[in-house]
């Protein structure tokens, strides 16, 4: 009988991990905070870290006590489609701003285009972290 304690005893029980599922039905596009996250116990391995869900916005809906996987979050989108934005030329000794309107949403660090409002003319820029195109040299 001891003979068949052993191998039972050695045999691998499933590891359980915390997994993140949605406290609320989570619309595409909405940007993932504190108050929209649950922590439950899974076997599921592959579930994100709560740090790398905070802060990102959701690509198609996710139903409510469903887990929140990376693949179906993005990073937010500063810059909408159409949105009037402030545009800028710079270089080390100067900086040039307008009002432009984005042609293309845009997140941080995308090159987007946009028509500079004053001289209709379409530019493209990099988006940065507050929300100002800065137009590329060419």
């Amino acid at each position: 009988m001891r003979w068949l304690v052993i191998p039972l005893a050695l045999i691998a029980a499933p590891a359980f991990a915390d997994t993140l599922v949605a406290a609320r039905t989570l619309a595409a596009g909405t940007v993932i905070q504190d108050e929209d996250v649950l922590i439950q116990p899974s076997d599921d391995p592959r579930g994100a870290s709560l740090g790398e869900v905070l802060g990102m916005q959701t690509r198609a809906m996710i139903y409510e006590g469903r887990p929140i996987h990376p693949s179906r979050l993005i990073e937010p989108v500063l810059v909408a489609r159409n949105q009037v934005i402030r545009l800028a030329y710079q270089t080390p000794l100067m900086r040039i701003e307008a009002e432009g309107r984005a042609l293309e949403p845009g997140q941080a660090g995308q090159v987007i285009r946009v028509m500079n409002l004053s001289s209709r003319t379409t530019v493209s820029g990099r988006v940065e972290p507050d929300g100002t195109v800065i137009v590329q040299k060419k």
